[in-house]
């Protein structure tokens, strides 16, 4: 007999004015971070921003290349940074913002797997969830963990 699974996930969705402040700088940065994105190919800039536990703020952007696999994501940039930089911080929230040819979004950017991975990663490392806020002109989607956009992911645990 063949067994189903049922999956659900959860997405708050809120308007910009409802943010708490921190958020809605930390969207702020990830909005602004879109400007120096390097995306001479697709036009698609993205950016993203992270907020540390003790209150530092890193923001980065999509590097695009020639040889597509070449490049990274915003949300791999930003995380890579921000880790670097405070090692033993843990990342409390993460805001994603897109423009296509110098317009914002009219639809909330999700981060792609290789980044879900790396968020996932992130969150196990610190044994915590981070918040993620995907930016649009209609709406902030927000998740409250990396796992409610990543279901039936792989982690360490599987390595054990």
């Amino acid at each position: 007999m063949i067994k189903e699974i049922n999956l659900s996930t959860k997405i708050a969705v809120y308007l910009l004015e409802e943010c708490s402040d921190k958020e809605k700088k930390l969207i702020e940065a990830a909005k602004n971070a879109t400007q120096r994105a390097y995306a001479p190919y697709s036009e698609f800039s993205v950016g993203a921003a992270v907020l540390l536990e003790n209150g530092e703020v890193f923001s980065g952007n999509n590097q695009e290349n020639a040889a597509y696999p070449s490049g990274l994501c915003a949300e791999r940039t930003t995380i890579f940074f921000a880790n670097a930089a405070f090692p033993q911080e843990k990342v409390v929230a993460m805001a994603i913002a897109a423009c296509h040819k110098g317009n914002y979004t009219s639809d909330a950017i999700t981060p792609c797997g290789a980044c879900r991975q790396v968020l996932l990663e992130t969150e196990n490392r610190f044994r915590s969830p981070m918040k993620i806020l995907m930016y649009s002109e209609k709406g902030i989607y927000v998740a409250n963990s990396i796992r409610e956009l990543l279901p039936l992911s792989f982690g360490d645990e599987m390595l054990k």
